[in-house]
């Protein structure tokens, strides 16, 4: 029985990204005025010169203190502003240019890339899969050597049985490399970083395509098939960074 990865891929395009927003204020505590204290007061004064509700003075009594106003503290010195850490470079990547080919020595596989999108269901569109047919770039990923993960796609074997362009993916290990020529006359090479197989029911959209700080590279076939069905239930990923 002929194996073939039919038309279900089982993973989606990177839905937009949400950015939050998050803000504050504090408000100060409105400061509170001075309190007064009732006066008090006497119902007889032995000393007619004393005012009225003060005591009056006695051989033996103490002259009152005088008043004075409170010494303030010294301000602290301005300390030296801390120097700033210096921020992280980003890594290099390169400007934008469409891939035209694909070549992975340790597994022999090379191929012309072609170019596919999404279909008016926002599904992905399926590469060719009659025999030597080639992988594909996802047009809607980065460029390869362009920031953000660059998107391959390719089919795990053929309609005649024979293998496909990505048959031997699972045999990659990190540290081979992959060359990719672009439309500008430049070949940028990748490094793998390791491989991981997700059930097309489960597929981490958002491990898979999202933002990464520099390069990378997603190679995605087939994997995991049911010879019940006939069909393949899951997508097998390989991860590379660009080698600068």
């Amino acid at each position: 029985m002929s194996r073939t990865c039919g038309r279900r891929w089982g993973f989606a395009a990177p839905a937009a990204a949400v950015l939050l927003f998050l803000g504050g204020c504090a408000g100060a505590p409105a400061a509170s005025g001075p309190g007064t204290s009732s006066p008090s007061t006497s119902t007889s004064s032995p000393n007619p010169s004393a005012a009225p509700g003060s005591p009056a003075p006695t051989a033996d009594s103490p002259a009152p203190a005088e008043t004075t106003a409170p010494t303030k503290a010294p301000a602290p010195a301005a300390r030296a502003p801390s120097p700033k850490a210096p921020a992280p470079q980003a890594p290099a990547v390169l400007a934008p240019s469409p891939p035209v080919s694909l070549s992975i020595p340790s597994i022999g596989a090379t191929s012309e890339l072609l170019r596919l999108g999404l279909r008016a269901d926002k599904t992905l569109e399926v590469p060719p899969d009659g025999p030597g047919a080639p992988a594909s770039w996802y047009t809607e990923s980065p460029t390869p050597g362009e920031r953000g993960p660059a998107v391959l796609l390719g089919h795990v074997n053929a309609t005649d049985g024979g293998k496909g362009v990505f048959a031997d993916l699972r045999a990659m290990k990190p540290g081979d490399r992959i060359s990719v020529a672009r439309e500008d006359g430049s070949t940028v090479e990748f490094q793998v970083l390791r491989g991981e197989a997700y059930a097309k029911a489960a597929f981490p959209t958002a491990k898979v395509y999202g933002n990464t700080p520099g390069a990378e590279l997603r190679l995605i076939t087939c994997d995991g098939y049911d010879p019940a069905t006939g069909e393949f239930d899951d997508n097998y990923v390989v991860y590379a960074a660009l080698v600068v």
